[in-house]
């Protein structure tokens, strides 16, 4: 199945911040009901043809600011020669030392992750043997998360861990007043500029990564409630859910009129239909 373009209808829901009374959030629900799933290593294809096994992490991370990349590099001193494939690469004049050389400066002049071989300095490699190493192929934070039993959010530079989520903020003028709008919602092609056009293959608008078992808002609730806090998650949730069960509703009676009104995600519905 071919992916769907990114410009596509959908439905959104806004509503104060339970947090701060002077914003307001705005959800994308047709992204946040999809059926979409992370399959890296089960059919990711990659954003490169020539580096496949890379999926989406073949120009490195951009942080998000100081902080981020100061976070990351904390992080990475926590990893061992045993999971981490680039481990003294890493390190300057690639010792064990703990001064830590992972960044480096994209073609946009920010920081982001260095570029090894093709891919993230963090991505573990197919095919990859030491005498030390016994890691797994894929992103060495991620691993680390797993194997400390925490979260990746806490791992894995800003961006890694948010996507395929994207939030973007808006100003909205009322009256006198200017309000910002917190926009939760897809991380398409287009969010990732003119590069993301260039992609060989991209799973958000794929029928192929929309196979998941539970829909976004409830796959994802980890992040989204480090993006959102857990008031206005729990709030987003009850709006999903109201969605879903008319969707249901709908469905069961076969009143094919009303799903029209329904902006469910193409990819999604495109899965469903095979």
């Amino acid at each position: 199945m071919s992916e769907f373009p990114t410009l596509h209808s959908r439905d959104w829901v806004e509503f104060v911040d339970p947090e701060n009374p002077d914003e307001i959030y705005k959800c994308d629900l047709t992204w946040l009901t999809s059926n979409w799933s992370c399959i890296y290593g089960n059919g990711c294809q990659g954003i490169d043809k020539e580096f496949p096994d890379s999926g989406c992490c073949s120009d490195g991370a951009y942080y998000s600011d100081k902080d981020d990349q100061r976070r990351t590099e904390e992080v990475a001193k926590r990893l061992t020669p045993q999971m981490w494939q680039f481990y003294y690469e890493a390190r300057i004049n690639k010792s064990k030392s703990k001064k830590l050389n992972i960044s480096e400066i994209g073609l946009d002049r920010d920081s982001k992750t260095r570029k090894v071989d093709g891919s993230c300095i963090f991505l573990n490699r197919r095919g990859f043997t030491s005498d030390e190493y016994k890691g797994e192929i894929g992103c060495v934070l991620h691993h680390l998360a797993e194997k400390e039993g925490i979260h990746f959010s806490q791992t894995k530079p800003d961006v890694c861990w948010q996507l395929p989520i994207r939030r973007s903020f808006e100003k909205r003028e009322i009256g006198e007043r200017e309000i910002t709008v917190n926009v939760i919602g897809e991380y398409e092609r287009l969010a990732w500029g003119d590069g993301g056009l260039e992609f060989d293959w991209y799973c958000t608008d794929n029928p192929q990564a929309h196979i998941g078992k539970k829909p976004v808002y409830l796959s994802n609730e980890p992040e989204l409630t480090a993006l959102m806090g857990k008031s206005a998650y729990q709030i987003l949730k009850k709006h999903c859910e109201d969605r879903m069960e008319l969707i249901k509703i709908s469905r069961a009676a076969n009143r094919k009129r009303l799903l029209p009104l329904l902006q469910i995600h193409p990819a999604t519905l495109a899965n469903q239909k095979n």
